[in-house]
C-alpha cells in the first residue's frame, strides 16, 4: 500500500481534486435542476424554439388569411354598394334629363296649341345605309300611331315621318332619307320649296331644299320650317338651317343644302304628333 501511494500518490491527489471540482459543479447545477434534466433541456431547447417559431408563423399565417378574407369580403360589399350608388346616380341623371325634355315639350305645347296629341317613344334601333336612314320606335298602332305622323324631338325640331306602324312598333324615315319629301318654307324670306333627302348627302346627314326661285337670297343659318300646305303636316315645325345656296344645272332655279336642326345620331327618345289642328 505504501509502495502504491509512493508510486501513484500524485495521481490519486489529482483525481481527488478533479472529483471534488466535479461534485462542486454538480452541486451548483443541482440547485436548479438535475444534471440529466439539465442535459435534456439543453438538447430539447433548439427543438422547442423551432416549434415555437413554427407555431407563431402558422398563427400569423392564419391571422393574415383571416384578415385578407375579411378585407376581400369588405371590398366586395363596398363594390356592391358603390355599384348601387352609381346606378342610383345614373337613374337620377336619366330622370333629370327626362324631366327636362318633358318640360321643354310642355313649353312647346303651350306655344303650339295646334299640336294636340303627342306620344313619347324610345328609339330601339338606328339604321343608316347607302339607301335609307330610319329609326325604329317602341310604340305603334295600339297607341294611335299611324303612317304619316310627324316625329319631333323635345324642342319641336322635326326628326322625320312615320312610314310604317305595327301594333307595338313603328318605323320613321328621317329627314335625310331619300324617300322623305316635305313642303317647306324659309322662315325669313318666306320662299317655298321641297325639303327632301338626297343619296349624295345622306351619309353627311344633310338634305336639300329644292325648287327655290333662281333669284332667292337665302343666307347661311336661315331657318327652314314645314309649310303646312295641303294640311298633310303641321306648319312651322323646324326642319333645318341653310348651309349653302346653289344653282341647279339649268340655272332656272336654286337649291340649298340643309343641316337638320336635331342631331339624328344622338337621339334616344322622340315624340310622335298623333293629331294636330290645321292653322289657316
Amino acid at each position: 500500500m505504501k509502495n502504491f501511494l509512493k508510486q501513484h500518490g500524485l495521481w490519486v491527489l489529482f483525481a481527488a481534486a478533479v472529483l471534488s471540482v466535479a461534485l462542486a459543479v454538480m452541486s451548483v447545477l443541482s440547485a436548479n435542476s438535475s444534471p440529466l434534466a439539465n442535459l435534456t433541456g439543453i438538447l430539447v431547447s433548439p427543438f422547442r424554439a423551432g416549434y415555437t417559431a413554427i407555431a407563431n408563423w402558422f398563427n400569423d399565417l392564419q391571422n393574415y388569411y383571416k384578415d385578407t378574407t375579411d378585407l376581400q369580403a369588405e371590398n366586395a360589399a363596398l363594390r356592391r354598394q358603390i355599384a348601387q350608388m352609381e346606378e342610383t346616380i345614373r337613374q337620377a341623371e336619366a330622370d333629370v334629363e327626362e324631366n327636362a325634355k318633358l318640360r321643354e315639350l310642355l313649353d312647346l305645347t303651350k306655344q303650339r296649341r295646334d299640336l294636340t296629341d303627342f306620344e313619347a317613344c324610345m328609339i330601339t334601333e338606328h339604321e343608316v345605309t347607302n339607301w335609307t336612314s330610319s329609326l325604329t320606335l317602341n310604340k305603334g298602332t295600339s297607341l294611335g300611331i299611324e303612317a304619316g305622323d310627324c316625329v319631333i324631338d323635345e324642342c319641336g325640331n322635326l326628326v322625320g315621318v312615320v312610314s310604317k306602324a305595327g301594333t307595338n312598333w313603328s318605323t320613321v324615315l328621317t329627314l335625310v332619307d331619300t324617300d322623305t319629301s316635305l313642303g317647306a318654307q324659309v322662315f325669313r324670306t318666306k320662299d317655298l320649296g321641297v325639303a327632301q333627302g338626297d343619296f349624295s348627302l345622306m351619309r353627311e346627314s344633310r338634305l336639300r331644299l329644292d325648287y327655290l326661285p333662281a333669284d332667292c337670297s337665302l343666307l347661311p343659318g336661315d331657318v327652314v320650317v314645314t309649310s303646312g300646305l295641303n294640311g298633310y303636316y303641321p306648319s312651322g315645325l323646324v326642319i333645318a338651317s341653310v348651309e349653302e345656296l346653289r344653282k341647279d344645272d339649268s340655272g332656272a332655279s336654286s337649291y340649298a343644302i340643309l343641316a337638320p336642326e336635331t342631331d339624328l345620331d344622338a337621339l334616344t327618345e322622340v315624340f310622335v304628333i298623333k293629331s294636330f289642328e290645321i292653322v289657316t
